[in-house]
This record gives structure tokens, sequence and C-alpha cells, in this order.
């Protein structure tokens, strides 16, 4: 196995360095490596250079090869960087994921034109409050900042109560135990998951927040208290224009085409 792979980025340009100030040298020794590679791949880096050496690459052309593969090595941590597992319900968890309810508060705070929310549940009540309750309340300070949430209004197991007085009912409910603002976001449903006829009925089960079109969270977890804080939940949080801007357009998208409606009153 290449000792490249194991080989850090600073490493890497401190042997270029060194190739290409002389410092370095064929034949390649382990010795010759004190501080420019750790003591644990001296031997195996010896050995690559005097292969590339037997193959005529001269020590600049070594040197060049190497600021290659530490450029590269950059931008796959720039990559890297840009990406953060998200996690809900258990304390022990790997290194490196970030409690769900932690992230979606600080999205909030970082919001600076708009906010797009997918969820296929919704909490009421107290627990509402402190889910929406951040977020409420910069939306009523702050006039410019536009949110629209997608939910799913669910018609219950075999009612067929006109479609009109559910989302009335629904309207009513998220303005009296759900939403704690006095500026309401823009709501929208998909009409399917009102539909009467079992075969046709589908739902909105897209769980993701999507802030100022930068930056994107893709989760399990529903808008609950539970999804948030108790729940087993696994999401992405992605630092990434391209992707939030193509999220955000496919709701915008429905909405457009009509296939996602806003809810009346809302």
């Amino acid at each position: 196995m290449s000792p490249w792979r194991h080989l850090g980025r600073p490493a890497m340009l401190g042997l270029a360095a060194a190739l290409e100030g002389g410092r370095l040298a064929p034949p390649f020794r382990p010795n010759q490596l004190r501080g420019h590679a750790p003591d644990e791949l001296a031997a195996s880096v010896a050995e690559e250079l005097c292969t590339l050496a037997a193959l005529t690459m001269t020590p600049q052309a070594i040197a060049y090869m190497l600021r290659q593969l530490a450029a590269e090595r950059a931008t796959a941590q720039t990559i890297a960087d840009r990406v953060e597992l998200v996690w809900s319900g258990t304390e022990a968890v790997a290194g490196g994921s970030r409690d769900t309810a932690v992230v979606v508060q600080e999205l909030f705070r970082q919001a600076r034109h708009s906010v797009l929310i997918a969820s296929y549940a919704l909490d009421t009540g107290s627990k509402a409050k402190v889910l929406f309750g951040p977020l409420a309340k910069r939306m009523d300070a702050e006039p410019d900042l536009n949110v629209r949430l997608f939910v799913n209004v669910q018609r219950p197991y075999r009612n067929e109560t006109a479609e009109a007085i559910l989302l009335r009912g629904f309207a009513d409910t998220f303005r009296q135990q759900i939403w704690p603002g006095q500026r309401l976001p823009e709501v929208f449903h998909d009409p399917r998951s009102l539909e009467i006829d079992n075969h046709q009925r589908a739902c909105l089960h897209a769980k993701c927040i999507v802030i100022d079109e930068t930056r994107a969270l893709l989760t399990s977890a529903n808008f609950t208290e539970a999804a948030h804080q108790r729940n087993i939940e696994a999401g992405t949080l992605i630092t990434d224009t391209h992707l939030a801007r193509a999220l955000k357009g496919q709701f915008d998208t429905l909405v457009d085409h009509g296939m996602l409606r806003r809810v009346p009153g809302l």
C-alpha cells in the first residue's frame, strides 16, 4: 500500500520543499527522512522515493507530484468540512455527530433571507412552542425573513369529511396550537394526502430544512420534540449552494405547478 495514503498534507509539502531545495536526494534512506516523515513511515516513504527515482523521476518532478497530492488532500478536506452528521436519540454515539435540536435552532438563528421546512408530522402546544418559538420570534422582528412550511395534512382513517373542512381544521390548529408567532409562514400541503380513495392517496413525507439557499439539513427527524430529542434519527447537514438551491427549487416547482398547494388561511 502506498505510504502517501498515510502521509499528512504538511508532511507532503515538507518533503516537496526538501526535494526542491536539495536537502533530499537519491539514494533515499530512512534516516534522511527524519523530520520529514513519521518514524513509522520513514522506511516505506524512502522505498517509494527510490522507486520513483528508478523510474527516472527527478527530485523536482517528485516534489511537483507531492504538491499536487497535497492540493488534492486539501480539496478533499474542504469538501468533508461541508458535510456534518446530525443525530438524535442517544448520548453515546460515534464521534463527530451533532445534536438535531441544537443544529435546527442554530440554523434558525443564522437565517437571513429564507427558511424552508418540510415535515411529515408536527408537534402542538408547549412542544411546538419550543420547536418553533425562536423562528417565530425572528419572523415577527424581521419582516424580510420569508418562511415556507411544507407539511402533511392527513385524512383520518375511514374519514370522508370534505377536503375544505379538513384544511380549515388544520389551519385553526396551526394558528392556535402550532405556530407561536404573530406573522404566519406560508404553509403548503400535498392535496393527494386528502384523497378519499386509498389508492390515490399519498403523503408528504420529506423531512428537511433549507436556509438562505446555502445550507440544507436532510434528516429522518420530523418536527416533533420526540424526533429532535429522544428518537434515534439520522441526518446530514450540508453547506453547499448548489444542493440547497436544487432542494428548494424542487418544492418551488411543485408549488408553481399546483402539485403542492397553499393551505387556505395560512
